[in-house]
C-alpha cells in the first residue's frame, strides 16, 4: 500500500514508536498517580516527562499547563465548553474542520454564544484584517486552524495572536495540520489554548492529544473523576493539569507520543515540512499538466504544509479514490474531509475534492507511481 492519507493520521510510525509502545506495554503499564509501587510510579514519571517535553518543544509557561487528551476534538470540547459563557461572541473562520466548527455552531444555536465565521481568501488564506473587523466587545474568543487540511494554508497565527492580546479576548490554535512540522511558540505568538492530537504529524498512536492552557485561560472541567493524587476533595482538584484531566489517562499512548517527538525532533521540523511540500510541488507540477485536472490552495510552498487538493472532471472524488485504492493499491483521502464550509467556498461542495498528504516516509517513486495511475485511469499522456 503506498500511503497519502497522513492528514488523517499518520502511518508508518517510525519505528522508535512501536519498540516504546512494547516496551512500555510491557513493563511500565500501571495506573499513573494511583499507587505508590514502582510501577505506578514509572508511569506517572512518564506522563511528567511527556508533559516537559511538550512545554520545551512547543516554548509553553510551564509543564503543568499541557492536559492531555483522547485526541484533537477532545482537545478542542474542552477549551470552548470550559473557557465559553453565555453572551460570549466568538470568531472563527470558514477553513475549520468540524472539530472546531461544530461544537461551536451546536453552542451558537442553543442561543449561548453568537459567531461570527471569516472567510478566507480565494487561496485559502485568511488576513489579520478580516479577524479584525470581526472582533466586538462582546468577543471573548478568536478560534483559528494554523493550517487548513484541505488546502494545506497555514495561516498568520503570530500576527493574529498579537491582534487578538491586544484586543484583551482569548485565542485558540487548532494545529492539528501543524504540530510536528511548523514550529510554534505559544508564547510567542500570544496563543492562549493550542490544541492538537498525537497521531498526526507528532507521529503518536491514535487516542493521544493535548491542550495547552495558558495562564490568561480559566477553563470550567471537560471531564470529572478520579485524579489519583487527590481522592478526598469532593470535586476537581483545583491544580492543573489534574482539573482538566478526569479518569485514567493514556499512559500508553502518551509513551508512544513521546517517542514520535524524538523522532521529530531528531530529523528536525524544517527537514519534514521541507520534503512532505517538495513532494507535493513534484504532484501539483504534474497535475498542472495533465487535461481534465484542478488544484486549489496557494501554490507558493512556503505558505503550505504537505496537502494538494484537486478535482478531475471526469470523475468524482470519491469514484477516483476508489480506483485508486481497489487498483493501485493507493491510499487517499476524497469527500469533504470534515470542513464543509471551506469547500463550499472553493466550489466543490458536495462532492468534495481529493486529497493528498505525503508523510515523513513517502518518496519520489510513490508520487510518480501516483502520477502515472492518474494518467492511466484519466486517459492523460
Amino acid at each position: 500500500m503506498i500511503y497519502l492519507d497522513n492528514a488523517a493520521t499518520s502511518f508508518p510510525k517510525p519505528e522508535g514508536v512501536y519498540v516504546a509502545l512494547d516496551r512500555f506495554a510491557r513493563t511500565s503499564l500501571a495506573n499513573p498517580g494511583r499507587a505508590g509501587h514502582k510501577m505506578a510510579l514509572a508511569a506517572e514519571h512518564a506522563l511528567d516527562d511527556a508533559r516537559h517535553r511538550l512545554n520545551r518543544f512547543f516554548a509553553g509557561r510551564s509543564p503543568e499547563r499541557w492536559v492531555f487528551t483522547l485526541n484533537g476534538t477532545d482537545s478542542l470540547n474542552m477549551a470552548f465548553k470550559g473557557v465559553l459563557n453565555d453572551g460570549d461572541h466568538v470568531v472563527t473562520t470558514d477553513l475549520e474542520h468540524n472539530s472546531v466548527s461544530r461544537p461551536l455552531v451546536a453552542m451558537a444555536e442553543a442561543g449561548r454564544i453568537t459567531l461570527t465565521q471569516v472567510a478566507a481568501d480565494s487561496g485559502g488564506t485568511v488576513s489579520v484584517a478580516a479577524i479584525e473587523a470581526a472582533l466586538t466587545a462582546k468577543t471573548k474568543l478568536v478560534a483559528v486552524t494554523h493550517a487548513s487540511n484541505v488546502l494545506g494554508t497555514v495561516q498568520p497565527v503570530a500576527e493574529i495572536g498579537k491582534l487578538v492580546r491586544a484586543r484583551d479576548a482569548l485565542f485558540l490554535v487548532d494545529a492539528a495540520q501543524t504540530a510536528g512540522v511548523v514550529a510554534i511558540s505559544v508564547e510567542a505568538a500570544c496563543i492562549d489554548l493550542l490544541a492538537f492530537p498525537g497521531h498526526k504529524s507528532l507521529l503518536g498512536p491514535t487516542g493521544t492529544g493535548a491542550l495547552y492552557v495558558g495562564p490568561r485561560a480559566t477553563l470550567r472541567p471537560w471531564r470529572e473523576g478520579g485524579t489519583g493524587g487527590d481522592s478526598s476533595t469532593p470535586t476537581q482538584p483545583k491544580e492543573l493539569p489534574y482539573f482538566l484531566e478526569g479518569g485514567t489517562p493514556n499512559v500508553l499512548g502518551i509513551a508512544g507520543l513521546v517517542a514520535g517527538l524524538d523522532f521529530v525532533e531528531e530529523r528536525g521540523l524544517d527537514s519534514i515540512r521541507h520534503h512532505e511540500v517538495q513532494l507535493c510541488d513534484r504532484l501539483r507540477a504534474a497535475l498542472a499538466e495533465l487535461p481534465g485536472f484542478e488544484v486549489f490552495g496557494h501554490a507558493d510552498p512556503v505558505r503550505r504544509v504537505g496537502a494538494v487538493a484537486f478535482r478531475c472532471d471526469t470523475l468524482a472524488a470519491t469514484d477516483l479514490a476508489a480506483i485508486l485504492d481497489q487498483s493501485f493499491d493507493i491510499a487517499v483521502r476524497p469527500g469533504l474531509h470534515c470542513a464543509p464550509y471551506i469547500h463550499r467556498a472553493v466550489g466543490s461542495f458536495p462532492d468534495g475534492l481529493v486529497r493528498v498528504s505525503p508523510g515523513p516516509f513517502n518518496t519520489t517513486a510513490e508520487i510518480d507511481t501516483l502520477i502515472d495511475a492518474l494518467k492511466e485511469v484519466t486517459g492523460g499522456i
